[in-house]
Order: structure tokens, then C-alpha cells, then sequence
């Protein structure tokens, strides 16, 4: 359950993060003044040590210089009072330890000149302390023999205790007794120094966090006055979009955002207005088409009524007056056709086409338009083949529909299966499914279509070539109809056409009625086109 919580978690900070600005001002502000505010407190905190460092080894280098002017003086002064070098040296450290007890020091001497390795047996220092780990021993290496005071950072061990940080500091003193020297370790703590370094630290990250806080805040107010505007513009907009154009953006103040916020008021004033032009428009065009196609079927009726008594008598005219009424017998099917194209465009128009939905096979659809057009396809020498798998291909659908989408597409294809050479190839009708949509593509090998006639084929009246005559008597309203079908089924009506190559309609559409597209199971581009094969 966490891991299955864990992604969805993720994937709504991500959208939150790329949707909102102002979030990403004020992490983006917070992240950059965070790392300036990290290096001024490294900075700083580095001067501050390196200052409480420098004055702490001032200060211990002078207290040594003093502890050892007052030792000469006090070895000056009591030659008669110690009689042997050892003598001296106890009495010296002894007093040293006494006063390093009451001065915050504590003292190491070895018994002999340089002992750079474990101090011996008889070194005197302060109880307690561990002088092996104390002292390093590249200073016990430095004095190894007669040195000037030296002093290094070390670190202060002392039983049952932690190491502290420290300064070691090493000299030597001549002994009257036997007139050599003897070195002196002083080793100093540095807890109170480190103590104030740590109060500085943590006084800087206190003020770090406070000003990081206060600079989230400010940067949040700040953009929060520009955002806000912008929010509430694109939610107009977005209701604008939805069709609600009485919305409008509510105007405050004089700045930018205030004249944008007008600005943007009146851009939506004139798009509801030309959009309100337009509709009446349409709908004035609308009604004209309908009620011109609902007016002109009587009178076609009665012209169709004395066609068909011309026609019928052709045989006793002369060859003239015959061909005439073949002529107009062939012009009232097609303006019929027109007509009948007319008010299903007219439905389309106003909404009122529906669907009527029923189980449907569309290898039996694509065999049944086969069939309807083999007489045109043999006028155009012509061969239309279908290529279906076995098993059905159903979708719900309204199955006049289909059928219409599919002739339609079958006999434009017909239409143009005559290449340039004049020889006319085979059209095929591909069909196939899957478990989510069902396709039909139907495939000639004519003139094709140039680069971007694939989005105008659909459009209405549109031809390739406007000299080339429509020899199966279409209106111009065939692939138009077809696709407002194909929109009403929730489908997908595709062109793929490259000049000298064919072209190829698709007609995708979903197993479910209602269900979303994803995929189709028949490729666009032909699997025998130069580009797929490349």
C-alpha cells in the first residue's frame, strides 16, 4: 500500500511544481539565498574561529614567556637551596603543575633532552594527564635538541575523560645544577574558545533559518500579488473556453496587471461579440441550407416524375433529343444525391444526428461495398479486394453509418485509382482489430496527394485536382459526411497520400461505444510505402 501511495505522492508534487510559479520562485528564491547564506556563514565562521585561535595563542605564548621569566628568576635565586640538577627539576615542575592547577595548564617534562618517543619513567606531569597522546611527537621531535619555544594544535587526553582540542606549547630551561637543559611541555585547553565557536554557530544557523523563513515569506507575498491576477485570468479563460463568454476578469488599481486585466476584458468583449456574429451566421446558413434542401425536393420530385417519363421514352426520339434525356436523367440522380448530402450536413450542422448502435462486423461491411461498387470499379478497369482476417472485426456502431464512411472512401478511392500513366491499379480494403478498436483502411495506388492535402481532403467540396471530373457522380460532401459520422461514433478518419505512391484512409473505431482511442491496429502509412519501408 505505501509503495502504490509513494508514486502517486510523487506525481502530484511534480504536477504541483510544474503548474505553479509561484512555487517556483519561492523554492528557487529559498534555494539560492539558503546557499549565499551558506557561504557568508562559512565565511564568517572561519574568520571567527581563525580570530578566536590567533588571540588564544597570543595569549598562551605570552603566559609561557612569563611562566618561564619567573622560573629563571626563581632558579636564579635558589642555587644554595638545591643542591642536585633532579632536585631543581622537581621543584621547578612541581610549581609549574601548582600554578597550571589555578591557571587552566597543565605540564609535562620528560627526564631526558628529547624524547621524541614514549615519554620515560621519569617525566613529572600533571595527574592525570596522558601525555603519550598529548603531546605529538613531531614537536617531541623538535626538541630533540636545543630549540627556541615551539608550539602546535593538539588534542588533550586525560584519564576517564574525552579529548578536548588544545595547544601545546614546548620550551627549555637551564638547570644551575649541572647547566643543561630541560624541556617543558605546557598544554592549554581550547574548550572555552570552542564553546564560543559553537554559540557563534549556532547563533549563524538561528539567524540563517530566520532569514531563510523571512525570505520565503516575502518572496511568497511578492509573488502571490502577480500570480494571483494571473490565476484569476486563467480561470476566466479557461471558463471562456467552456463557452461561458459573459466571463470576465475583475479589474483593481491602475499598475500592469490592472491594465492587462482590461486589456484582456475587452479582447473577450470582441471575441463574444464576433463569436455571436458567427453563430447567427451559422445559423442563418444552417437554416437556408435546410430549408432550401426541404424546398427543392418538390420540385425535384416533379422534374424527376418528367425525367423519368423522357427517359423511359428515349427509344422513339431522335439520337439528339435521346442523349438528352439520358443527360438529364443522370444529372437528377446526382442533384438528388446532393440534396440528400445537403440535409445530412444540415443535421450535422444543427446537432440533431444520432446514432443508432447495434453489434457490427465490419469484414461483412467492407465485402457488402465491395459489392455495391463492382459495377463502377469495372467501368474504371478496376479491381476492389479485401483483405480480412477470419475472425470478425465487431464494433458497436450505427451500421448505416459505417457503411456510408466506407463506400465513400471505396469509391474515391476508385475514383483516383488511375495514376498518371493512365493504368489503373487494385484497390484494397484492409480490416482488422484489436481488443480495444476496430479499423478499416482502404488503399489505392493512383495520383495520391500532395504534401498537407491529407487535412484538407475533408474538407467540404475540396478536390485534388479541380479539372478532374468526378466520374462516380459524388457531390464534394462524401469524406465530409464521413468524417462528421466518424466524429459521432467517437472515431478517427486519417489520409496518408504521397504523388506518384497512392493514398490510404483509415477508419478507426472503438470496440466500446464511448470508450477512448489510443491506438489503431492498421498502420496509417502503408506497410508497402517507400517511407514505411525506409
Amino acid at each position: 500500500m505505501a509503495t502504490s501511495t509513494r508514486p502517486r505522492t510523487w506525481h502530484r508534487a511534480l504536477t504541483f511544481w510544474r503548474r505553479s510559479i509561484q512555487a517556483r520562485v519561492v523554492v528557487s528564491t529559498v534555494v539560492l539565498s539558503a546557499v549565499v547564506v551558506c557561504g557568508v556563514g562559512w565565511l564568517l565562521l572561519q574568520q571567527t574561529q581563525r580570530g578566536l585561535l590567533d588571540h588564544r595563542v597570543d595569549n598562551v605564548l605570552t603566559e609561557v614567556n612569563t611562566v618561564v621569566a619567573d622560573t629563571n628568576r626563581q632558579l636564579e635565586g635558589s642555587l644554595s637551596a638545591s643542591t642536585t640538577a633532579n632536585d631543581q627539576r622537581t621543584q621547578v615542575v612541581n610549581g609549574l603543575i601548582a600554578r597550571g592547577a589555578s591557571r587552566g595548564f597543565t605540564v609535562v617534562s620528560p627526564q631526558a633532552l628529547g624524547s621524541t618517543a614514549e615519554f620515560d619513567q621519569g617525566a613529572i606531569y600533571t595527574e592525570g594527564l596522558e601525555v603519550d597522546k598529548s603531546v605529538p611527537v613531531s614537536l617531541r621531535q623538535h626538541f630533540g635538541e636545543v630549540a627556541d619555544t615551539a608550539w602546535t594544535y593538539t588534542r588533550i587526553s586525560q584519564v576517564g575523560h574525552a579529548s578536548v582540542p588544545g595547544i601545546v606549547v614546548g620550551t627549555q630551561i637551564k638547570l644551575p645544577a649541572d647547566a643543561d637543559y630541560y624541556t617543558l611541555y605546557f598544554l592549554f585547553p581550547l574548550t572555552e574558545q570552542q564553546e564560543t565557536l559553537g554559540l557563534v554557530t549556532r547563533a549563524l544557523v538561528t539567524a540563517a533559518l530566520l532569514l531563510l523563513a523571512l525570505v520565503a515569506g516575502i518572496t511568497w507575498l511578492v509573488t502571490r500579488q502577480v500570480v494571483t491576477p494571473v490565476r484569476m485570468a486563467r480561470r476566466v479563460a479557461e471558463r471562456l473556453a467552456a463557452g461561458q463568454l459573459q466571463e470576465r476578469v475583475r479589474v483593481s488599481g491602475e499598475d500592469d496587471l490592472a491594465r492587462l486585466a482590461t486589456s484582456f476584458n475587452q479582447m473577450a468583449s470582441n471575441l463574444q461579440r464576433q463569436i455571436r456574429q458567427l453563430e447567427e451566421l451559422s445559423r442563418v446558413q444552417q437554416q437556408f441550407v435546410s430549408d432550401v434542401s426541404h424546398e427543392l425536393r418538390t420540385p425535384l420530385t416533379t422534374v424527376r416524375m418528367a425525367g423519368d417519363v423522357l427517359h423511359d421514352a428515349r427509344r422513339s426520339f431522335d439520337p439528339v433529343t435521346a442523349r438528352a434525356a439520358e443527360l438529364l436523367q443522370t444529372e437528377l440522380d446526382r442533384f438528388e444525391t446532393l440534396l440528400v448530402d445537403l440535409l445530412e450536413i444540415s443535421r450535422f450542422d444543427a446537432g440533431a444526428a444520432v446514432l443508432e448502435l447495434d453489434e457490427v462486423n465490419l469484414t461483412d461491411v467492407a465485402r457488402r461495398v465491395v459489392d455495391q461498387t463492382q459495377v463502377l470499379a469495372q467501368q474504371r478497369f478496376t479491381h476492389v479486394v479485401v483483405d480480412a482476417p477470419d475472425e470478425p472485426c465487431l464494433a458497436e456502431a450505427d451500421v448505416r453509418r459505417v457503411e456510408r464512411i466506407v463506400r465513400n472512401l471505396v469509391t474515391n478511392a476508385i475514383d483516383h485509382a488511375q495514376g498518371d500513366s493512365g493504368v489503373s491499379r487494385d484497390v484494397v480494403v484492409h480490416v482488422a482489430a484489436d481488443e480495444h478498436s476496430a479499423a478499416i483502411a482502404v488503399r489505392d495506388y493512383g495520383v495520391g496527394l500532395r504534401p498537407g492535402e491529407s487535412a484538407m481532403v475533408f474538407n467540404r467540396f475540396w478536390r485534388a485536382d479541380p479539372a478532374r471530373a468526378r466520374t462516380s457522380g459524388g457531390t464534394g460532401l462524401g469524406l465530409s459526411i464521413s468524417l462528421e459520422d466518424t466524429h459521432l461514433h467517437g472515431g478517427w478518419l486519417q489520409a496518408w497520400g504521397r504523388i506518384g505512391e497512392g493514398a490510404q484512409f483509415r477508419l478507426t473505431l472503438p470496440r466500446r461505444a464511448g470508450a477512448p482511442l489510443r491506438q489503431s491496429p492498421l498502420p496509417l502509412v502503408p506497410v508497402d510505402a517507400r517511407e514505411a519501408v525506409g
